[in-house]
């Protein structure tokens, strides 16, 4: 079962029915490498005696140091079982929360999936999320059930209580594959209910209310795992032991004489067996019977542990008689005990042939792929199949039929690019040498040794001229071949050496149709790319390379059939992250990948030595290709910032761009940590809890709120927050005010920030007088679900019409704040498209507009607080008074008509010019028409002021930072939700972790069975740095957190906020310097700004003395 040779794996290739593509999931050390490890000594790579220690998918230095796996890695296993020979493509993926998305490019490529499952720590919130990824992607999943020997060496379970345990581990899981497949059938039936109210042909109106119609016709019971479906295996990676109940099913038939089928029915699940008469009952807990699961199969595992751990070799030697099994003395006379059962078990029930057997029998091949499944793959944002092009529509067969014909078309996915050393690729390997070579290489070192001796004797010799230039060339010819051992490489051209150190990148990505062949011309497909309109198509020559990974080695091969893992070279300018690549144009991007974690980390890099500046540019561009979650940005400031998914994602970054991608020295700054700026409505309480306006004010002895926004002259404030202010020409008026948007609403916003951006795509491409983006009727479905969500949440007086009246979202034109026009000289709206604006005035104001808008996204992208970005609030536009403006623009427009007057008296008396007085007319009225005919409809005053659509920008922006100033202001703070298991003795260690770094404690629950108590919490991103290493410090190591970015929360505390009550002086005394939570935030946020913090600097600090000591 070894792949000893290339050939028999290509072989192997074209036979796509037993290719089996498969990656292993699992929460953060559940045990997927041990696992692999396994399955890769199967094949002779590995030493049985290593799995397990060696962890061979982990290949980076980091990773071994850890314990975890941060990358996703792939390999090529072979399988033989009744004649049948398999390939398995096998990935290993992470499952630590910060590398998901590394779980997400693994997924999107295979097939099928082995979860793997601790035994004692049962479902973990990981487990779910790769669980609902598998989901998400369409793929089979198949259920391990790893770690067993915890329950029989450390929680000294009996095989009752066992079997129990197990049960309630499948349970939930079941559970959890229920949910997602419940919501599906749901999701399906809500969109069959509309789509009847649409047609009111099909006559389905009974059945609307019977939510349950849908799941009672679905047939789900091949969704559930359960072993005697033959989808279950039960493990201990680290013993080299596995097995599914067919094992046992096999041996016990023949033993008892029942037949296989009833006990793969049987022997899981309450039966047992009545030996007298052969026959298996349903259990009756009265007479004490144990469950065939218990009797036949964990009693003897339980009962070779036992034998082995008390030492008694008597005992041990009749098991390996009965088994029939041989193990070796050094095994037998071993004074670990694990030695012993691994030699035992790896051989009584190899772990290998259990879960490979598994995978090859039920999980699909390349050629089962779901017609569901391409569908999905191919409709990008809110497109459905029917919507596509009939020539991308044909594509779909391509996928079903996974043909290797010449006519069919290459489509390959690319999940996820890599960074290999160019050293480790075939083509620079060093090749063995030929007979000539040798023979040549022994006459150049043989004159050499002659010249070497001719020149200690003071003699130079003359006559090797012509071998001296044949030294100097041939080292030159033979370099690129990677001849590294040759002794002239002092002579050779640095260049390409200098090339073998740089990192090269491979295209991780899979044939889906088509042979993949060297050389190949073909489309590399962006995820802009539209198959409607061929724009931004890319094409490349004979630039593909293509690899096989046999190990973690790639290999030089001329072709991959379909249905086959595979990397590919030659890509590195064309991909940057992940792409579609096809030999025809018709092919859409396929779905963008699904990241599980958000990154929200950021941390701004800058080179120890400035002159090093380009180096660094280029590592992180190489790092944003190299990573599929991380983003690089530059900020205005010039900072080059990095954003990942969590703490030790972040260390890796850095890690990578040390010492492969820039290498060079970086200095790295304070975690920059994103906040977001917000209003609430005027508090009923103060900071006492007192009713506000029921108690005596006391004069206020420090700057109170009022003076810090101190409103400028000119600008008029209501009582009631509406902000009303003048351009600088005194040309318009706006009146606009801040109101804070429900949670609900704010949160339909995030959600929907995709819809609203193909809704802005729309009105632009609509705006700018192109009808190529037709809208596709689900994509107005889903445009008025939203617009009925909003509907139904802003109700009341105060929110009257305001859905129809919503003119932007922002910032960006998808945010979660909104700007509402209800200013009545110019009704515009972000659900009405150009057809509903044909008045005169609305073509005559939408430039205009446009700057509003403009002034909008700015006030929202930079609060007044800190210059971060709003989030739910809505500005509303009351009044717009251009009344000024247009009395300009009737002036201008006699001036125009004198100087049509003019221009025409000119041109009829040429003899007699006209004075200069009309000269000095005409080139004072000229400017002002030149300048209002402008685009963007400009004032003529534009000398002293700048462009009027400039003045409406600043002036807008202005207005609606003024309009948050008079509300209560609030800062909202990024959280991250945070798992812990931990056993009681450490519980009250890891709330004090958490209440010192403001975490909140959800819910605590025990673990079942266990001691372990599960902790969800929320904690500030803010205050997480450090927490998993504080946490893992004051419990020793027995509880880890899992942080995963969940939603902003707004600080209750205001940051402006000082003592004005006389009740709000005897709690906080006249200083009032107790810690403002808010206000530490938001000085920070400042500071690293450079923005203005006001705080008190002791300048001439005297020591104190207590006067009673001196005495």
């Amino acid at each position: 079962m070894v792949l000893n040779s290339l050939d028999k794996m290509i072989q192997l290739q074209k036979n796509t029915a037993n290719i089996r593509n498969i990656c292993v999931l699992a929460h953060v050390d559940h045990g997927k490498t041990t696992l692999a490890d396994c399955l890769i000594s199967s094949n002779g790579i590995i030493s049985s005696r290593l799995a397990g220690k060696l962890r061979y998918m982990d290949s980076r230095e980091d990773e071994q140091i850890r314990g975890i796996t941060m990358k996703s890695s792939a390999i090529s296993l072979h399988y033989a079982k009744d004649s049948e020979e398999y390939l398995i493509n096998l990935i290993d993926s992470p499952g630590h929360v910060d590398f998901s998305s590394e779980v997400s490019t693994a997924v999107r490529i295979c097939d099928g999936c082995i979860i793997v499952v601790d035994a004692v720590e049962g479902v973990c919130p990981q487990t779910q999320a790769v669980l609902r990824q598998a989901w998400l992607e369409n793929i089979r999943p198949v259920l391990v059930i790893n770690k067993i020997d915890r329950l029989i060496v450390e929680l000294k379970f009996t095989p009752q209580e066992a079997y129990s345990h197990l049960k309630n581990i499948l349970e939930q899981i079941n559970a959890l594959t229920g949910t997602l497949f419940t919501s599906k059938v749901l999701e399906e039936r809500a969109e069959r209910d509309t789509e009847s109210q649409v047609n009111p042909n099909s006559e389905q109106g009974e059945q609307v209310y019977d939510w349950s119609t849908g799941l009672e016709d679905t047939d789900d019971s091949h969704l559930y795992f359960s072993p005697e479906q033959g989808n279950v295996v039960f493990t201990s990676a680290i013993d080299g032991w596995g097995f599914g109940i067919e094992h046992f099913a096999k041996i016990y038939s023949k033993k008892i004489g029942i037949k296989k089928e009833v006990l793969l029915k049987t022997l899981w699940g309450d039966y047992y067996i009545n030996m007298k008469a052969k026959k298996i009952m349903k259990v009756d807990q009265a007479k004490g019977k144990k469950p065939l699961f218990v009797q036949l199969i964990l009693e003897n595992i339980w009962s070779l542990y036992d034998a082995v751990l008390k030492k008694d070799k008597e005992k041990i030697d009749k098991i390996v008689t009965s088994l029939g099994l041989k193990i070796g003395v050094r095994e037998a006379r071993h004074s670990d005990p694990k030695v012993q059962i691994n030699a035992i078990c790896s051989q009584w029930l190899p772990i290998s042939h259990a879960v490979l057997s598994m995978v090859c029998q039920k999980l699909p091949s390349p050629l089962d792929i779901t017609a569901e499944r391409v569908e999905k793959l191919l409709c990008t944002g809110s497109q459905t199949f029917d919507s596509l092009p009939l020539e991308t529509q044909a594509l779909k067969a391509a996928f079903m039929k996974c043909g290797s014909e010449d006519t069919a078309p290459v489509i390959i996915f690319v999940s996820k690019m890599f960074a290999v050393d160019a050293k480790a690729l075939p083509q620079n390997k060093p090749r063995p040498l030929t007979q000539e070579e040798i023979a040549q290489r022994r006459e150049r070192a043989r004159q050499r040794h002659a010249e070497k001796l001719a020149a200690a004797q003071g003699q130079a010799p003359l006559e090797p001229t012509q071998d001296a230039s044949a030294l100097e060339t041939s080292p030159q010819r033979e370099e690129p071949r990677g001849d590294e051992q040759q002794v002239e490489s002092m002579a050779t051209n640095p260049v390409p050496q200098e090339g073998s150190n740089q990192e090269s990148f491979i295209a991780f990505a899979r044939v889906f149709s088509g042979v993949a062949r060297r050389g190949e011309k073909i489309f590399v497909l962006g995820p802009k790319y539209s198959p409607i309109e061929f724009l931004q198509r890319v094409r490349i020559g004979n630039k593909i390379l293509v690899y096989y990974f046999k190990g973690l080695i790639p290999l030089w091969i001329e072709g991959v059939p379909p249905g086959n893992v595979l990397g590919i070279g030659g890509l590195q300018d064309f991909v940057l992250k992940s792409a579609t690549l096809c030999s025809l144009p018709s092919c859409p991007p396929f779905i963008p990948l699904n990241f599980e974690a958000t990154p929200i980390v950021r941390v701004a890099v800058e080179p120890k030595h400035p002159s090093e500046m380009p180096q660094l540019v280029k590592g992180m561009k190489l790092l944003n290709q190299a990573d599929p979650c991380v983003q690089i940005l530059i900020q205005e400031t010039g900072e080059h910032v990095l954003v990942t998914a969590g703490e030790v994602h972040l260390q890796r970054c850095l890690d990578d761009l040390k010492e492969r991608f820039a290498k060079i020295h970086i200095s790295v700054s304070e975690p920059i940590i994103p906040f977001r700026e917000t209003i609430t409505k005027p508090p009923k309480v103060d900071m006492v809890n007192e009713e506000i306006g029921k108690q005596q004010k006391v004069a206020v002895i420090h700057q109170t709120k009022e003076d810090q926004s101190k409103i400028p002259e000119g600008i008029q404030v209501d009582s009631d927050g509406l902000i009303t202010m003048t351009t600088p020409n005194k040309l318009a008026t706006l009146s606009v005010r801040a109101v804070p948007l429900p949670e609900e609403v704010t949160q339909i916003l995030e959600e929907n920030s995709d819809l609203i951006r193909s809704m802005e795509l729309l009105t632009s491409s609509l705006n700018e007088g192109k009808n190529t983006q037709m809208i596709h009727q689900k994509t107005q479905e889903k445009i008025w679900e939203f617009k009925g969500k909003l509907e139904q949440h802003l109700t009341g007086r105060k929110w009257r019409n305001t859905v129809d009246q919503i003119w932007s979202f922002g910032p960006r034109k998808c945010g979660p704040n909104i700007l509402v026009n209800k200013s009545e000289d110019f009704q515009n709206s972000v659900w009405i498209g150009p057809t509903g604006r044909s008045s005169k005035e609305a073509s005559r104001y939408r430039d205009l507009g446009n700057s509003i808008v403009s002034g909008f996204q700015l006030a929202t992208l930079s609060g007044p607080m800190c210059e971060e970005p709003l989030m739910g609030v809505c500005f509303v536009l009351e009044k717009w008074d251009l009344s000024k403006f247009e009395e300009q623009g009737a002036s201008d427009k006699q001036n125009q008509e004198q100087i049509d007057l003019l221009g025409e008296r000119q041109e009829e008396d040429k003899i007699h010019p006209i004075g200069e007085e009309n000269q000095e007319v005409q080139g004072v009225c000229l400017e002002p028409f030149e300048k209002r005919t402008s685009p963007k409809g400009d004032s003529s005053i534009t000398d002293c002021y700048g462009p009027f659509s400039g003045q409406l920008i600043a002036t807008m922006k202005e207005a609606c930072r003024y309009s948050l100033q008079v509300k209560p202001q609030r800062l909202m703070a990024a959280m991250y939700t945070c798992d812990i298991m931990a056993t009681s003795d450490v519980l009250g260690r890891v709330y004090a972790v958490l209440s010192k770094r403001e975490g909140r404690v959800l819910q605590e629950e025990m673990k079942e069975g266990t001691d372990m108590f599960i902790i969800k919490a929320v904690l500030p991103v803010a205050e997480s740095f450090g927490f998993a290493d504080e946490i893992r410090k004051r419990t020793s190591g027995l509880a880890s957190p899992q942080l995963v970015f969940s939603h902003w929360e707004v600080i209750p505390s205001d940051p402006f906020w000082v003592p004005t009550t006389e009740e709000e002086y005897l709690h906080f005394g006249e200083k009032a310097d107790s810690e403002n939570q808010a206000r530490k935030y938001m000085n920070a946020v400042r500071k690293r700004k450079g923005l203005y913090v006001e705080e008190k600097i002791v300048e001439h600090a005297e020591k104190q003395r207590t006067l009673s000591k001196n005495k």
